[in-house]
């Protein structure tokens, strides 16, 4: 990771962090309020449908008034020995004032007042007066200050305070969290999406750092081996086009100074002068023709008549072929076959034109007087029949070994001992791995102990019954 890009990373953790934050905010604010919703609607359910919040003072007063005519003797009615009902209303009753009819305080927040001392209550803003009745008549009033009226809001008021501490808990708990995950996976994704952008923006030279939990890490390397995969395909895009500008130089600079020559009159137009612009316009179709079905091949649009082939007599007929060029280069060719071959599952005219490609390119590089073997056997993978491979062997000079892994490629040719002079386009064996490669098959090469090249390839074993009657 380049510096130019650790800007944005920090932007895209900051965001994402943000993001993260925002979530956590949201579900806790969602969770409060729900809670806070609930409690209200239970509030005020219980509120008018239950006794929960209401008190039972007024009712054992008017109750007692009832009974015994006057409030004679009403400090007496409750005791901490009581029922629940009276407990409460004794705690209550410390919160409040009884007067009578006239006014006058009989119990002040609990304690008798004596009547020579019981003044007329003066009313403060905030008092609650509940009035007292019995027969029909009012006798007295209970009166709450606002202080200590048990209303569901304070109730309500009781239960929030809790519920707010729990939600500053839950915020600084998703503060924590959200630290501690922009650690260990926020700057790993951020890191990602900020290697993305730097690929789209065409540098595919950037990586990312593998880290994280797995699922990130698995995405961390699937984005590396992306990166590679792009970055080899452009290396090879612009290899291509300059090879394919570098083959196509020679043959039109060859044709450009045959014809200008002879539009000047340098040459004349004949034969000799005209042969060689006629021979690189071959050449010049040989390549196109070839770069042709290369693209179509490694793009899968080319069409394999696949059914059970006989290998052995697609080698005999192709050295059949090149019997003729070999006899005139001084080479001995020869085909060595085991014996009871299965078939192999094949498209045969493809089949034999790679046969025809190998064949070709042992003949370019081998000496007069050298010898070439075409040999097909059988392959056997833990001890089953899985294949038969044919091969082509030369005693030429051989590929050096840094560069036998790369004679399949496109324009492929060793500096020294395959150069330029023995002719070719370079494609031959591309097409070769390629149309192999599309039979299920696989193309390999190697270096002989003795000296000379070896190259071949392995197609599958058919499925299907031999009906050739070999």
């Amino acid at each position: 990771m380049n510096h130019d890009t650790l800007p944005l990373i920090r932007s895209t953790r900051f965001r994402l962090f943000l993001l993260l934050v925002r979530a956590f905010a949201t579900v806790v604010l969602l969770t409060t309020a729900l809670l806070l919703g609930l409690t209200g609607l239970f509030i005020s359910r219980m509120a008018n449908q239950s006794s929960m919040f209401s008190t039972p003072l007024p009712s054992l007063l008017e109750a007692y008034y009832s009974g015994r005519g006057s409030w004679e003797g009403v400090e007496n009615l409750f005791n901490a020995n009581g029922s629940e009902n009276q407990v409460e209303a004794l705690l209550q009753l410390k919160q409040t004032v009884l007067v009578n009819s006239a006014g006058r305080v009989i119990l002040s927040h609990g304690a008798t007042l004596l009547p020579v001392q019981s003044p007329i209550y003066q009313l403060s803003k905030g008092d609650i007066r509940i009035p007292l009745v019995s027969n029909g008549e009012t006798v007295g009033e209970l009166i709450f200050s606002r202080l200590y009226y048990p209303s569901p809001w304070r109730v309500a008021f009781g239960i929030l305070v809790p519920v707010a501490g729990i939600s500053l808990f839950l915020g600084l708990l998703t503060l924590i969290i959200g630290l501690l995950l922009m650690r260990r996976v926020v700057t790993p994704l951020a890191e990602v999406i900020a290697a993305a952008r730097s690929v789209a923006s065409g540098d595919l030279s950037t990586r990312v750092k593998v880290q994280g939990p797995d699922d990130l890490r698995a995405l961390s390397d699937s984005f590396n081996q992306m990166a590679d995969a792009l970055q080899r395909n452009e290396q090879e895009r612009r290899n291509l086009l300059a090879d394919v500008a570098h083959e196509l130089r020679t043959p039109l600079t060859v044709i450009r100074g045959r014809l200008e020559g002879i539009l000047d009159g340098v040459y004349p137009a004949d034969e000799t002068h005209i042969a060689p612009a006629l021979e690189e316009s071959y050449l010049l179709e040989r390549l196109v023709d070839d770069l042709r079905l290369l693209t179509l091949a490694e793009t899968g649009q080319l069409h394999f008549d696949l059914k059970p082939v006989n290998l052995v007599d697609l080698a005999r007929c192709s050295a059949d072929m090149f019997d003729a060029q070999a006899v005139e280069n001084q080479i001995h060719l020869s085909v060595q076959v085991a014996q009871a071959l299965p078939l192999v599952q094949a498209d045969p005219q493809r089949t034999e034109q790679v046969i025809g490609n190998l064949l070709n390119n042992a003949l370019s590089f081998t000496p007069s007087g050298g010898r070439i073997l075409i040999r097909v056997d059988q392959v056997f993978h833990h001890e089953s029949p899985a294949g038969v491979a044919l091969s082509v062997s030369d005693d030429g000079p051989g590929v050096p070994a840094d560069d036998l892994p790369h004679i399949f490629d496109r324009f492929w040719r060793a500096e020294k001992s395959r150069s330029r002079l023995y002719g070719g386009s370079g494609l031959g064996l591309a097409i070769a791995r390629q149309m192999i490669e599309a039979q299920s098959g696989v193309m390999f090469a190697a270096n002989l102990p003795e000296g000379g090249l070896q190259v071949g390839f392995e197609l599958p074993v058919t499925t299907k019954p031999n009906q050739s009657g070999d």
